[in-house]
């Protein structure tokens, strides 16, 4: 039977500012996009301003009015980077199967790992001392036997903290609990099942298949399956690489996004990559590749090939963007937790191959804009120039973005 982990670190941006800062720690503390604008919002709180109510998605302004001694601090994301890397690094020593779901979050498989390191839980006790020991963070864990079941073991008791979900303690443990505790249950799907008089884990799992059917099309069925424990998604090795020639980016963003502009927003970023990565190595591709990982976990992926070679920031984003308009239109309630661009079909050959004449010289104008940029990056750093509607972004992190960077040459 697989033995899966999900780690959450505690309130982990706010967590590491009072690492890098001990003063902080007896102080209500919050992270916040746009700290000195009363619109920014909360990224992330510690359990000092979690008792004043504060949340994370809060505007500022209305975090002040339930905490009026609320410290608020604009997010350092290289450093939180920093600590996320580390922390892998300590999952890593357990097992090499590990899927990031965000820069706090981590499923481990250590089905394998049990008889080097004992059972799950034990190995969920060790990995809370480890982490805290030498990083200064603390980590919820949920033990289970599948991913979603891990994911609710480790949200029940925090922070620091154990939580056993088996396949004989599940019913008990979490039949009773509301069904939007579920990862995949959101505000409006709970609202659909409460008018169908479902309102817990177990009722979600001793529905009417056929009810849910009718109601929710071929989600309905699956629902029930994974409120029963029936599922096995695998974990994504860490150090999975597959054959697929290809330069790509992903990142997870701060917030599960809703709005088509956010998206579009973080294309241009993983896009901006991707061309400069591309022009820095010498290939231009042929085929962009959008993925989007919702906040259920599924993964929804299109691509394109377009009839000529680029490796253009513009052109790389266009083809994207329009991949996402696909999708975009025919699925209303899109909440986007991880999205990824890449381009495959690759060639050392960087003659960009001409479509028209005057396509053709607008092509050239792009590649000297692209070359000015260039040059400017190479001497002050990569995000010394950015695009104007990708800047003060309270949902990006910049600096995920460059997680991929030893992926080249495979998607």
């Amino acid at each position: 039977m697989p033995i899966i982990l999900h780690c959450d670190l505690n309130n982990f941006y706010a967590s590491v500012e009072c690492v890098l800062n001990p003063a902080l720690k007896n102080f209500p503390v919050a992270v916040a996009g746009s700290p000195r604008q009363r619109h920014g919002v909360v990224l992330a709180k510690n359990e000092l301003a979690k008792k004043y109510g504060v949340k994370t998605g809060d505007v500022v302004w209305e975090a002040r009015q339930k905490c009026p001694n609320l410290i608020c601090l604009p997010p350092q994301f290289k450093k939180y980077q920093e600590y996320s890397k580390k922390v892998i690094n300590i999952y890593a020593r357990f097992t090499d199967k590990i899927e990031s779901f965000g820069p706090d979050e981590c499923w481990l498989d250590v089905t394998h790992s049990t008889k080097l390191f004992g059972d799950g839980k034990t190995i969920a006790d060790n990995l809370r001392k480890i982490v805290e020991e030498e990083t200064g963070l603390t980590i919820s864990v949920g033990v289970s036997f599948n991913k979603y079941f891990a994911k609710l073991g480790s949200d029940l008791k925090k922070p620091n903290a154990t939580t056993v979900i088996s396949k004989e303690n599940f019913k008990e443990k979490i039949f009773n609990l509301s069904a939007d505790k579920l990862i995949f249950v959101g505000k409006k799907t709970y609202g659909k099942l409460n008018k169908l008089n479902i309102f817990t884990i177990g009722d979600l799992a001793h529905a009417d298949p056929q009810l849910l059917q009718k109601h929710f099309g071929v989600i309905g069925p699956r629902m029930q399956c994974i409120a029963n424990g029936e599922d096995n998604t695998a974990i994504e090795s860490f150090n999975n690489n597959d054959e697929q020639k290809s330069v790509g980016n992903g990142l997870t963003a701060l917030r599960d996004l809703t709005q088509k502009d956010e998206i579009v927003s973080s294309i241009l970023v993983l896009s901006e990559k991707v061309a400069y990565r591309m022009r820095v190595i010498g290939v231009c591709g042929k085929t962009v590749h959008l993925t989007l990982k919702d906040s259920t976990l599924n993964s929804i992926s299109h691509s394109t090939t377009l009839n000529f070679l680029t490796n253009t920031s513009l052109e790389i984003a266009s083809s994207a963007v329009e991949l996402f308009d696909k999708f975009w239109t025919n699925r209303l309630n899109l909440s986007i937790r991880a999205i990824r661009v890449a381009v495959s079909n690759l060639t050392k050959d960087s003659t960009l191959s001409q479509i028209t004449f005057f396509e053709d010289k607008k092509r050239e104008k792009l590649k000297k804009l692209n070359k000015t940029c260039d040059k400017i990056r190479d001497k002050y750093g990569y995000y010394s120039i950015r695009n104007a509607n990708t800047i003060d972004k309270d949902f990006v992190n910049y600096f995920e973005a460059d997680k991929d960077q030893n992926e080249i040459g495979t998607e």
